[in-house]
């Protein structure tokens, strides 16, 4: 598909503007549910941190001026009656700001200083620059001006509260233009590498050559994908901190970790394109995975959480991923993979079991992914048929990489481990037309109207017949015009935006989809993906939607959402192209 290099526009209330492997992004949303009348220059280093405000001039008063802001992947401007400031990436840490007409302001977000807190401004002499210093993100922020004239600093080595900042304004035969440097102590001087024009070339290209890497497969009855492949790529930050390899965040807004089962989607959407990420993105989690074989909740700059874990459908997510890899993989990396896996199901095989169980549990709803779920209402300890049937596919995984390793007995045991399971999973929890779940420490069981006590379709061509025709039967029930609501709307439990009690989501879209596909349910799989599609086509990469309206909800620039569009996109165009 021939496209504009430039790539699509996006509005910055719902997509951050940042660049691939970059920390930091530009955009009003400054925290949760929060959007400042300006732009900020926000960093996710310790944490998500509103740092600079970016405020464009009237020059005649020196007041904020009026204009409208268009981005694009590699540019990002504020356009007004009197000019324009554009802004780009030269580097993940470095943006350059050139501007015509409009003066601008940069200023410390923080008004208050304290021994432990706020931005502290001052102008660094030997490198000749302006520098602001984050207690929040414990890094320096320096502005070099490479062309036009301070017209105004404020604040400087100022203590407690204070605007602290400057003011740049155009020489009368000239832009103005500065650097703004994201760093950590002292780094030479900032020298200008190239012209502004080359600058935003150079990174309106970088980006035209990942979509043509990740979705050469687009066309026009796909859209949404070069702005999902954007949410992607401005949402992957280098390695630093706790995150081990270069991670797609799931969002540059707040929701700016990677939780241990959204990076799976992420991974098999970038699998063909770019195998290296996608592997990274795969792997990520279990660098942190404890003695005990559990992955952590989440992983961030700054923290790795492990109050609670996620599902384990890692084996799942591992058997898509080689399939879609362009490479196949080696001994070393099956080896090394069916060790981490391994520890992984024998956590949920011993730690999760209660003694003489045959079924492994969750401790909470955020064990499931699915947080708040109305199958976690009469009690949070219990026994469900998703978990279960994660780990049979799983445990399939296991056998199969076992084989391929040369370890017959091994191989052999994983999969009496996944019939008996399976075998389990039914027995218990199969009532003849519907999955129960049922209390650990009540022995109580009891069923809801939420999706999640459908979601053993993901066991695809492993479930009987009969159970998946019941299955799907009860999976259309939850299909809107947008997709697969999470709480049947006609539930007293349903909720707008309730979380997982109603909206639809990207990852129970796709094991969904998945599921009834290798079921044989190929006409309800086609209407889950083209309903989904066509959500995102209207309404974006949202973390969830409104599954009677369609609307976005909660964090606008979700990556698994992005990659879920893509994955789904891409197995459309692959059908209907034979």
């Amino acid at each position: 598909m021939t496209a504009d290099r430039s790539g699509p526009a996006f509005s910055v209330h719902d997509i951050p503007f940042s660049t691939h492997g970059s920390w930091f992004d530009i955009s009003p949303v400054v925290a949760e549910k929060t959007h400042a009348e300006d732009l900020h220059l926000v960093s996710h280093q310790n944490g998500m941190h509103a740092v600079l405000r970016l405020m464009p001039l009237d020059s005649a008063t020196g007041e904020r001026a009026e204009t409208h802001v268009e981005a694009t992947p590699g540019l990002l401007s504020w356009i007004g009656a009197a000019g324009r400031a554009d802004l780009a990436y030269e580097s993940p840490d470095t943006v350059r700001l050139r501007g015509t007409g409009l003066p601008l302001c940069v200023a410390a977000a923080a008004r208050t200083l304290t021994p432990f807190s706020g931005t502290y401004f001052f102008h660094d002499v030997a490198a000749g620059a302006h520098v602001f210093t984050s207690y929040e993100t414990g890094r320096r922020y320096r502005v070099t001006v490479l062309s036009g004239t301070v017209t105004d600093t404020f604040g400087s080595q100022a203590l407690g509260s204070a605007d602290r900042g400057l003011t740049v304004a155009a020489d009368a035969d000239g832009p103005w233009e500065i650097a703004i440097e994201e760093l950590d102590t002292a780094r030479p001087p900032y020298v200008s590498a190239a012209a502004f024009g080359k600058i935003a070339e150079a990174a309106r290209n970088s980006f035209a050559d990942f979509v043509d890497t990740v979705a050469p497969w687009r066309s026009s009855a796909t859209p949404a994908a070069e702005l999902a492949a954007y949410v992607l790529w401005s949402a992957t930050v280098r390695p630093a901190g706790l995150v081990t390899r270069p991670a797609v965040l799931m969002s540059k807004h707040w929701m700016d970790k990677v939780w241990s089962w959204d990076h799976c989607f992420n991974a098999l959407a970038l699998a063909p394109g770019c195998p290296e990420l996608a592997w990274d993105q795969y792997h990520l989690p279990f660098d942190h995975q404890d003695e005990s074989g559990a992955l952590p909740d989440s992983v961030t700059h700054s923290e790795v959480l492990h109050n609670f874990v996620k599902p384990p459908i890692h084996g799942w997510a591992f058997g898509h991923l080689r399939r879609r890899l362009s490479t196949p993989l080696g001994q070393t990396e099956l080896a090394e993979t069916y060790d981490r896996l391994e520890r992984w199901t024998d956590f949920w095989l011993t730690t999760r079991r209660a003694p003489g169980a045959a079924l492994p549990h969750y401790q909470h709803g955020n064990d499931s992914g699915w947080d708040n779920a109305t199958t976690f209402d009469p009690e949070r300890v219990v026994v469900t048929a998703d978990l279960a049937a994660f780990l049979v596919l799983q445990l399939h995984q296991l056998a199969e990489l076992a084989s391929e390793l040369e370890w017959p007995e091994k191989a052999r045991r994983w999969t009496r481990t996944a019939a008996a399971t399976q075998a389990a999973m039914l027995d218990q929890l199969w009532t003849g037309d519907r999955f129960v779940t049922r209390g650990v420490g009540s022995g109580d069981t009891w069923s809801s109207a939420g999706l999640l006590d459908l979601m053993p379709i993901v066991l695809g061509e492993h479930l009987p017949d009969d159970v998946s025709g019941v299955l799907a039967d009860r999976l259309e029930a939850h299909l809107t015009a947008y997709g697969l609501a999470t709480e049947l709307p006609t539930s007293p439990h349903y909720r707008s935006d309730g979380y997982w009690r109603g909206p639809i989501w990207a990852p129970a879209t796709v094991l969904v989809e998945d599921g009834l596909r290798r079921a044989g349910h190929h006409r309800l799989a086609d209407d889950v993906s083209a309903r989904f599609r066509a959500l995102c086509e209207t309404n974006g990469f949202a973390e969830n939607f409104d599954a009677l309206t369609g609307t976005g909800l909660r964090d606008r620039a979700y990556t698994w959402t992005a990659g879920s569009y893509l994955l789904l996109a891409e197995a459309h165009a692959t059908r209907t192209s034979h």
